[in-house]
């Protein structure tokens, strides 16, 4: 299994990167529109939905995601304040901020109703939206954000697995601790400092708000993790998917990064005003 996972993680990585600095805008943002059909065939599957009703929703998704980029401009190497997908950012902004906290803490079953589809689209769409409009920005800014989620997600198993004693939600993920979460919050946190010094500069910024932003993004990405973890023990799977040998499915590998993208792309939206 370590085997299978060292070299499917390689060949992700190898795979990211090409595509991520040598696809022009147009193919990045189907690539974005893949990912987006890919972890929707597995949000249908966790839903229970037949094989051809998984097809149907991964297309409606993805072409979902691939349209709106267009009407947006994200396939245009110029683009870079594509305001018409700000509202979309904001209800996925609102869904994290004020809807899965309380969601987590309930433990709030999925509805056995059209409105799981919904939430998938909520879940889904805002995060390949902002795959496509933040390479745009850079293809290191893109980098950058999606580091400081595996950063977090690296600190929070090491820390926990050393010194981790009370349980951070013991009924949605035993393995995460109160001390693994503090651990990704400093790593991160330093991780986002030293990015910021290099590539510019903190006198133009006050090293307080700053550093709360980076709790809050690191807090984020856990409350992603947190919700999909959730999602999946009440699916009855260990797994999203079977699709990266080692690590799961798709869905796997970007529920941090759901999110903790629309945020930050509706931030940089904000700032480009």
């Amino acid at each position: 299994m370590l085997k299978a996972r060292v070299i499917t993680a390689l060949v992700l990585l190898a795979g990211l990167l090409s595509a991520l600095f040598l696809l022009p805008a147009v193919g990045w943002l189907v690539f974005s529109s893949l990912i987006c059909a890919l972890a929707a065939t597995e949000w249908a599957s966790m839903l229970g939905f037949s094989a051809v009703m998984r097809r149907l929703y991964a297309l409606l998704l993805g072409g979902l995601c691939l349209a709106m980029g267009l009407v947006a401009g994200l396939h245009k190497d110029a683009m870079i304040a594509p305001f018409a997908v700000g509202p979309v950012y904001a209800v996925s902004a609102i869904f994290w901020l004020l809807c899965v906290p309380f969601w987590l803490r309930a433990k709030w079953r999925l509805p056995e109703s059209a409105a799981a589809p919904l939430i998938g689209l909520v879940l889904l769409l805002p995060p390949s939206l902002a795959i496509a409009h933040l390479r745009l920005l850079s293809p290191w800014l893109l980098l950058g954000v999606m580091g400081a989620v595996w950063l977090a997600d690296i600190a929070a198993y090491f820390v926990g697995r050393a010194f981790g004693r009370r349980k951070l939600a013991p009924s949605i993920s035993p393995a995460k601790s109160w001390e693994g979460a503090c651990g990704a919050m400093l790593a991160v946190t330093l991780y986002g400092l030293a990015c910021i010094s290099y590539w510019g500069s903190l006198k133009g910024f006050a090293l307080l708000p700053v550093a709360l932003l980076l709790l809050g993004f690191t807090g984020l990405s856990i409350i992603g993790d947190l919700f999909e973890s959730l999602v999946k023990r009440q699916a009855g799977v260990k797994d999203s998917g079977t699709l990266l040998p080692g690590h799961g499915g798709v869905l796997d590998r970007i529920d941090s990064l759901t999110s903790t993208l629309p945020v930050v792309a509706l931030i940089a939206l904000w700032m480009a005003r």
